[in-house]
């Protein structure tokens, strides 16, 4: 389980990923924050958000059209 989840669904870039970048801070080091989006640019946008922050995409997934990733805070 996610120390945070936030809902993005119905949001275009660059909305998920600026949602993330100001939820992620609430999270504790070591800590992981689930993203809900239905943006297929998500998948893209959250490797590229996890190679330039530091933090590690730990898994995406799809269904229904809903993505899901979870990222651990560096």
């Amino acid at each position: 389980m996610a120390d945070k989840t936030i809902d993005t669904k119905g949001a275009n870039c660059p909305i998920p990923i600026l949602k993330a970048k100001k939820a992620i801070g609430e999270v504790p080091v070591g800590g992981t924050l689930e993203v809900l989006a239905t943006d297929p640019g998500a998948v893209a946008d959250f490797q590229a958000f996890a190679r330039q922050t530091g933090h590690e995409l730990v898994e995406h997934s799809e269904s229904g059209g809903v993505y899901r990733f979870l990222i651990k805070r560096a």
